[in-house]
C-alpha cells in the first residue's frame, strides 16, 4: 500500500512540474563570445492571473539544478506558499571552474568569470526582463563554486538581485572581508527587501563546512533589517547531493516568506502586539508588497481575514470592525464577509436596524445551497428577535 501511495505522489509531482512550459534557447552571448544553452520555465497562464507578472529565478548549474527547482517551485505554487517563476537555467562552461572561477591572489573575480558576471549582469537579466512578464523580484540560485560567484552581485550600489541562494557553498576562504568590502550597511538606505539562504552539512568536506559556519556567524552579526538572513545545518544528510534537495525547499520557504498566508509566528511576533487600525494597515500592506515584489494581485486570502478577527473584534470593544467591514467589502463586493463585520459592529453599538441590514444583505449574497448559508442566517433571527 506505501509503494502504491508513493508511486502516485511521485506520478502528481511529475505532472506538476513537466505541464509547465519549458522552452531551450542558444543565447549567443557577446560578453562571452560564446552560445550559452538555457532553459526557460514559463508558468501555466490561467484567466484569473493572464496579466500578472513572475518573479525571475536565475539558476546556475542549469544542467543538474534546474529541473529540481522547478519541481520544488511548482509544489510549494501547488500549496500556495510561493508565487508562480519564471526560471532560467543556465548552461554553464565545460570547465565549470571557468565561469566562477577566483583570482587565488586577491579572492576577485577572473577576467573569465568576471566576464560571466557581466553577461549575467548586462546580458541575460536585461533580455530577460525585456522579453518575459517579469516582476522586480530576482533570485539567483547557486551551489558550490558558483555559490560564491552570486555573492559578488552584493558589491553593486543597488544590487538588482534580490535573493541569494547558496547551496553546499564553496567561499573564498576570506568571503568575510570580501562582504565586509562591499558595505552591506547600504541596503539600510534602499527601499527593497534581500534575502540570503546557506546551508551546510558535515558530509560537504570539515574544512568546507568550518569555512561556512565562520561566515554564518559573520552574517548573523549584521543588523540590516531588510537584509534576512537563513542558514540550515542538514545534520542527517546522508551525502552533498541530498543536502541540495533538502536546502531548496527550506530556501524557497525563507525567500517568499512574505507571499504565504500568515504563520503562526508572524501572527504572534508581529501583528498580536498592534492595535485593530495597525493590524488592518499591516494586512493591507503585507499584499500591497506582495503585488508589488511578486507581480499578482491575489487578493487578502479569507484565511488572513480570519486570523485577525478576534483582535479586531476583542480590542477597543470592535471599534474598528467598521473600518474591517469596509475594506472586506472593497476587495470582495460579493462575498457577505464585509457584511458580517458591519452587522457586527452595529450590534455591538446596538444600532439593531443597521446590524439587521447589513446581516440581510450579506445573506442575500449567499447561494441557499451554501452549507454555511442557515448558520449566517442566525444573525438575522437574532437581530428580528431585538426588535
Amino acid at each position: 500500500m506505501k509503494n502504491l501511495l508513493c508511486i502516485a505522489l511521485l506520478l502528481l509531482f511529475s505532472e506538476m512540474v513537466f505541464c509547465q512550459t519549458i522552452t531551450v534557447k542558444e543565447y549567443e552571448s557577446e560578453e562571452l563570445q560564446d552560445t550559452r544553452r538555457i532553459k526557460i520555465h514559463i508558468p501555466t497562464a490561467t484567466e484569473k492571473d493572464s496579466l500578472a507578472n513572475y518573479p525571475l529565478t536565475i539558476v546556475l548549474d542549469g544542467d543538474y539544478l534546474f529541473d529540481l527547482y522547478v519541481g520544488n517551485t511548482k509544489l510549494l505554487t501547488y500549496t500556495d506558499r510561493a508565487p508562480k517563476q519564471i526560471i532560467v537555467g543556465i548552461q554553464m562552461a565545460n570547465t565549470r571552474n571557468k565561469d566562477a572561477s577566483i583570482n587565488s591572489i586577491n579572492s576577485g573575480l577572473t577576467a573569465d568569470s568576471r566576464s560571466f558576471y557581466l553577461f549575467l549582469k548586462e546580458e541575460l537579466i536585461p533580455y530577460l526582463e525585456d522579453t518575459y512578464n517579469t516582476s522586480p523580484f530576482i533570485t539567483i540560485v547557486g551551489s558550490g563554486i558558483t555559490a560564491n560567484l552570486i555573492t559578488h552581485f552584493l558589491k553593486d550600489e543597488n544590487p538588482i538581485i534580490n535573493a541569494y541562494i547558496c547551496l553546499n557553498p564553496t567561499f573564498n576562504s576570506d568571503i568575510n572581508q570580501q562582504l565586509q568590502s562591499y558595505n552591506l550597511d547600504k541596503l539600510k538606505t534602499i527601499d527593497n527587501t534581500y534575502y540570503f539562504y546557506l546551508n551546510s552539512t558535515e558530509q560537504i568536506g570539515s574544512k568546507k563546512h568550518a569555512n561556512i559556519t565562520v561566515f554564518n556567524r559573520y552574517l548573523q552579526s549584521l543588523e540590516i533589517p531588510n537584509f534576512n538572513i537563513r542558514y540550515d545545518y542538514l545534520e542527517n544528510s546522508p551525502n552533498a547531493v541530498s543536502a541540495i534537495g533538502e536546502a531548496i525547499p527550506r530556501a524557497l520557504s525563507k525567500v517568499f516568506e512574505l507571499y504565504a498566508s500568515i504563520s503562526k509566528e508572524e501572527f504572534e511576533t508581529k501583528i498580536k502586539p498592534l492595535s485593530p487600525l495597525d493590524a488592518i494597515s499591516y494586512l493591507e500592506n503585507k499584499y500591497l508588497e506582495i503585488e508589488y515584489l511578486f507581480g499578482t494581485n491575489i487578493g487578502i486570502r479569507e484565511r488572513d481575514i480570519f486570523t485577525i478577527e478576534q483582535l479586531i473584534i476583542d480590542k477597543k470593544n470592535g471599534d474598528s470592525l467598521k473600518i474591517f467591514g469596509k475594506m472586506i467589502l472593497k476587495l470582495y463586493p460579493k462575498s457577505p464577509l464585509g457584511n458580517y463585520y458591519l452587522g457586527l459592529y452595529y450590534e455591538t453599538g446596538k444600532k439593531n436596524k443597521k446590524a439587521l441590514k447589513q446581516y440581510r444583505t450579506g445573506y442575500g449574497k449567499m447561494d441557499p445551497s451554501d452549507p454555511n448559508a442557515d448558520k449566517f442566517y442566525e444573525n438575522v433571527e437574532r437581530m428580528l428577535r431585538k426588535e
